[in-house]
């Protein structure tokens, strides 16, 4: 290797250019890392997918000192991908950071050309949902819900398979309708499962999930942000029958289901004391 790639690797202000030059010299063929030079897209993928989540869990707890943490981390998710692809001769870096500027600039008319700033949140909106369908277009995207990522999580892909369907008239007019459905796919659910196979039940269980979400659509609710919610409740409240079971010498093993139903509603009561 170099002197100038030593230097740079070693230069705590070296910024974007020094993480790329230790990414290529973790994946240099002779002298890399065996671990990084065995890695493709295919294999990285999944780690980015967990650092978008840390990404967002330090946002969610407000640690911003954890945040620039995590946002290094995905920053090398993107040099990563991007290395292996220049080695690949699909694109490299740049030609990634330039895809991503002009998008921008193509989806911001009215801040980087003629296009007049004075228009509502809501109408930004559908020019951008136009823009975005001119681009498919151009990709020959023809059906309705082409292009919604395989790999997103579960519930945000149905909301956006929603959306989709919705904006050509494919949907439900009001809530009462897509509560009466989730009513009736509980049922139905509930009715069959001693005389459905798991894999049909497996079925039934996702139809109400779908269902679910296009609730959540309709309210205009995330359904990720509110689960992730829900999450870090139950861990709020079960750590609060943990720590009273404590106080009294106990574990939760050595309870019982009534006491520790007992003890959530205690929990609870706290909580909306403190909230009073």
């Amino acid at each position: 290797m170099t002197k100038s790639s030593d230097t740079l690797v070693h230069d705590p202000k070296g910024g974007v250019p020094r993480l790329r030059e230790i990414m290529r010299r973790l994946r240099d063929p002779e002298t890399g890392c065996p671990w990084d030079i065995e890695q493709d897209f295919a294999s990285i993928a999944p780690y980015t997918i967990e650092e978008a989540y840390e990404v967002a869990d330090a946002i969610e707890r407000q640690d911003w000192r954890d945040l620039e943490g995590e946002l290094g981390d995905l920053l090398l998710q993107t040099v990563y991908h991007a290395q292996i692809g220049e080695e690949a001769g699909h694109f490299t870096f740049d030609t990634v950071a330039n895809a991503i500027s002009d998008k921008m600039v193509v989806r911001h008319p009215h801040v980087f050309g003629a296009e007049s700033r004075d228009k509502s949140a809501d109408q930004q909106i559908r020019d951008w949902e136009r823009i975005k369908a001119t681009e498919r277009a151009v990709k020959s995207e023809g059906g309705t819900l082409d292009g919604v990522a395989v790999g997103l999580p579960a519930l945000m892909r149905a909301v956006k398979l929603q959306k989709r369907a919705a904006r050509v008239g494919f949907d439900w007019p009001s809530t009462d309708e897509v509560v009466d459905k989730i009513v009736e796919e509980a049922r139905e659910l509930v009715e069959a499962r001693d005389r459905l196979s798991h894999a049909e039940m497996a079925e039934e269980f996702g139809d109400l999930l779908f269902v679910i979400a296009n609730l959540a659509r309709h309210l205009k609710i995330d359904p990720e942000d509110a689960l992730r919610a829900a999450n870090a409740k139950f861990i709020r409240r079960f750590e609060g029958v943990e720590a009273k079971l404590g106080a009294s010498g106990k574990r939760p093993e050595q309870s019982d289901l009534a006491e520790m139903d007992a003890l959530w509603d205690a929990v609870k009561a706290d909580e909306q004391k403190l909230s009073d």
